[in-house]
């Protein structure tokens, strides 16, 4: 099982922007891009774009979705599905959760949606 990481304060994270987690932090193949949404929601997806090489934390947060900043593939932030084309395979989820003002990030941990 994965270990916890405590990644940022809540307020580290403005509503509609991302971080990432070095993948060597969290002892992934790929970074980890932490997301929040609206609505004061959280959600872990690996940065990577599965179309073509880019950072989703770069990309545009709309309500449950993200979206590829270089060719506008949707993500879904809670199961990583892909919504649109150019993209057809799914990012992998990891567990997020905030507790007392923090934002905590299990790796490896697949999100039950």
């Amino acid at each position: 099982m994965s270990q916890e990481i405590r990644v940022a304060a809540v307020d580290d994270i403005d509503e509609g922007d991302a971080i990432t987690v070095d993948a060597k932090t969290a002892g992934t193949p790929d970074d980890i891009a932490i997301f929040h949404s609206g609505g004061g929601g959280f959600y872990a997806l690996d940065d990577t774009c599965t179309h073509e090489t880019a950072s989703l934390a770069d990309g545009w947060i709309e309500g449950k979705e993200v979206e590829c900043p270089v060719h506008a593939a949707k993500f879904c932030l809670l199961t990583g599905k892909a919504l649109c084309l150019p993209a057809t395979r799914a990012v992998r989820t990891h567990r997020v959760e905030v507790r007392d003002g923090a934002v905590w990030l299990t790796p490896n941990l697949a999100v039950d949606a």
